[in-house]
This record gives structure tokens, sequence and C-alpha cells, in this order.
């Protein structure tokens, strides 16, 4: 079992932990993810569950992973599409109240749990410097989960 670095989902931060290799035909280890859909559903939970600011990517992450447009996803939280390519880009910082209701969108099309009430929520919406870690556990692919932040 080994630590992989997942940067296939567009995001740099995210560690699957307790992943198993494989042999493939030439006897070379490789990974395989066999249930990639629920691993993007653990990673968005950990992403709606983090207590801090989401960055650009994380957002681009929930916003397809919800099968929205840059501009439907501007309609629902008011604001221009354009704002929401440069929220993504990192060229301005997301709004507070704009995240917050995109965590409880998220929540609701993709049935993530959350692990806060909605005012705790809205307290963790502000811009960090630099995305946080996000690990989930890959021991189990029928059931990937997120570990809580070091």
């Amino acid at each position: 079992m080994i630590d992989y670095n997942y940067t296939a989902s567009g995001l740099d931060n995210v560690t699957l932990v307790g992943m198993n290799c494989v042999c493939d035909d030439d006897g070379e280890e490789c990974i395989t993810i066999p249930n990639i859909n629920g691993l993007h559903k653990a990673i968005a939970e950990a992403i709606v569950n983090r207590p801090r600011g989401m960055g650009g990517k994380e957002l681009r992450f929930l916003r397809t992973l919800m099968g929205k447009t840059q501009a439907e996803l501007g309609v629902e939280v008011h604001r221009e599409g354009l704002a929401i390519g440069r929220w993504e880009r990192g060229q301005n910082p997301i709004e507070p109240n704009a995240e917050a209701l995109i965590r409880l969108m998220a929540r609701e099309k993709l049935d993530l749990k959350l692990t806060a009430p909605v005012d705790e929520i809205t307290g963790w919406c502000v811009q960090t410097a630099e995305a946080q870690p996000i690990k989930i556990d890959a021991s189990n692919p029928d059931d990937y989960r997120p570990l809580a932040a070091a």
C-alpha cells in the first residue's frame, strides 16, 4: 500500500492514502482507480467539510462535478459567469457568501454529508493563502472516505 498524489482530478493537493498497487502485463507496478465516481464524491465531501476557504481549483472541481457551467453557477450565486472564471483562476478571491452557498448546493446536488451546521460553515468561507491538503482513505475502493485534516 502506498500514498498517491492524485492530480488527474485537476487538484494538486489530493493524496490517496493506502492505495493498492497492481502489476501490469510487464510486471511494472501501477495504480488503478476502480470507483472514480466514489473517489470524486469523497474529494467533494472533503472540500465542503474543510473548515477553511476553498481555492479556485477546488471551486472548479465542485462546479464540474455538479455538471454546471460557469454561467449557470453564476446565475445561481447572483454573479456573472466571468466572476466565476476569475475565482477559479485565482484572479479574485471567492466571495464568502457565494462560497457558502456553493458548498450547500454541492451537498444537495452530490448528496454529500455535512459535518457542521450552516452557521458554522459560513465562518469557514475565508480565503486562505495556499491550498490545504486533502487526504482520502483509498484502502477500500468501494468506500473512499475523506480523512480528518492533521
